[in-house]
């Protein structure tokens, strides 16, 4: 045997192909910037005079214009070569996140050039996550396809977990325009990595009629099918209302009960853990009844919210916190499956936009009413309310037949689908994967 036909070692799994290992790389280089940016951000404003009214008022421009133009930034994703839409909402927070950097580093920043600079980063991101997970579904193929979004997901949070943890640091060591700067290189690096993702197999799309009739071609696949909108009307409930009990109840709870934020930066640091463990299992685990599983195991979710109104100690919020953690990533890897299955590739980022708007929409009025409405009903029973409101939204959902019953494709049913033609393996085994 001559040394040309030795076979070389596998260095990655076949699944994990180029595009894929390229967008991987990306996440986690820019999951070190942005969490530890996050924590900077809120330090600048403090630092620079402001209160919390002002902490929350830059949050809040992050977020607005990722609500306003998620659906645009869908429709052009699935106009344009994704990797562009990438390249580009990398290089706006690059430069917004420079300038903020520099405002911070030379001193005396005003809140409105933090706000707008903020805002200009929430732009990027409205652009860039519809692209981003059209271009990581369409990276994959085949029956391995949970285990890489899985592997995806894992390392995403192990991303955060670090930056976060890397940005405090610096923070305490340092200017925090220093982090700022930190993450404007991050985005500098992974949208040139970006920049080599190759989209030869992706078919070109045909001409539309404008960008007024992508959004209404999404809205209609987006619409008819009932596991996909029903679930996301659920999530625009939960997200909302676990937003409202984590970022403001459980500050609040921790201060007055627990002994300040310590124990809280525990239970928070238990939930990341529980992400990670639970992107392990999904790596492994491949449910049958894809919808069915994730949904089931959303109703963990209202448990952190129950745990704030007795309260428990840190202990058993830590640990309630770990639980909710790994059965989010069950539910996570298991619609990004779905996604994957079920919605036509030319229409994987208009769809995405209506599955983030809908999900994230009310997340600013939650937080925003979070402090009346303790005020009016007490804290107890609001946090009660939001395990509550989880909990019965996730139990509406499972009586939608499509989301009890739709089923993982195996290799055969791929081809099956491919050919428009029923196999009679598939024939026979139709009333088991559906009942």
């Amino acid at each position: 045997m001559t040394p040309a036909s030795v076979p070389r070692p596998r260095t990655r799994p076949a699944w994990a192909g180029r595009n894929y290992s390229l967008l991987t790389a990306a996440a986690i280089i820019t999951g070190l910037g942005t969490h530890g940016a996050l924590i900077a951000a809120a330090f600048a404003v403090l630092e620079s005079g402001g209160d919390g009214g002002d902490v929350g008022l830059v949050a809040a421009a992050r977020t607005a214009p990722l609500v306003l133009f998620l659906l645009i930034g869908g429709a052009i994703a699935d106009r344009v070569p994704r990797h562009r839409v990438m390249v580009a909402a990398n290089a706006l927070n690059c430069v917004s996140q420079a300038a903020f950097a520099w405002l911070v580093l030379a001193g005396d920043p005003k809140l409105w050039q933090m706000m707008a600079l903020t805002a200009a980063c929430g732009t990027g991101q409205a652009f860039f996550n519809p692209a981003a997970e059209g271009m990581l579904m369409s990276s994959v193929s085949g029956e391995q396809a949970g285990r890489a979004f899985a592997l995806f997901r894992m390392s995403m949070h192990g991303a955060a977990i670090g930056g976060a943890a890397l940005g405090g640091a610096m923070i305490a060591a340092m200017n925090p325009g220093w982090v700022l700067a930190v993450d404007a290189a991050a985005f500098a690096v992974a949208g040139a990595l970006r920049g080599f993702l190759d989209v030869a197999h992706i078919p070109a799309r045909k001409p539309g009629g404008g960008l007024l009739s992508d959004l209404r071609e999404g809205w209609q696949e987006f619409i008819g099918r009932p596991w996909l909108w029903s679930i996301v009307a659920q999530f625009s409930v939960v997200v909302a209302v676990v937003g409202a009990a984590e970022s403001v109840y459980g500050p609040l709870v921790a201060r007055d009960e627990l002994g300040g934020a310590r124990p809280w930066g525990f239970a928070l640091a238990a939930f990341g853990v529980g992400t990670l463990c639970g992107a392990l299992l999904m790596m492994r685990w491949k449910p049958r009844r894809l919808l069915l599983a994730g949904s089931l195991c959303v109703f963990p979710l209202a448990l952190p919210s129950a745990a704030l109104a007795v309260p428990l100690p840190v202990a058993g919020l830590s640990a309630v916190m770990f639980v909710s953690g790994v059965t989010i990533e069950v539910f996570g890897v298991s619609w990004m499956t779905a996604l994957h299955q079920e919605i036509p590739e030319e229409k994987l980022s208009r769809v995405s936009a209506y599955d983030w708007f809908g999900s994230v929409a009310m997340l600013p009025l939650s937080t925003a009413v979070a402090g009346p409405v303790e005020g009016l009903v007490g804290r107890g029973p609001a946090l009660w309310g939001c395990a509550a409101l989880v909990t019965l939204c996730t139990a509406a959902v499972l009586l939608v037949p499509d989301v009890r019953n739709l089923t993982r494709r195996s290799a055969t049913t791929e081809v099956v689908a491919a050919s428009g033609k029923p196999s009679s393996a598939d024939t026979e085994g139709a009333v088991g994967r559906l009942g």
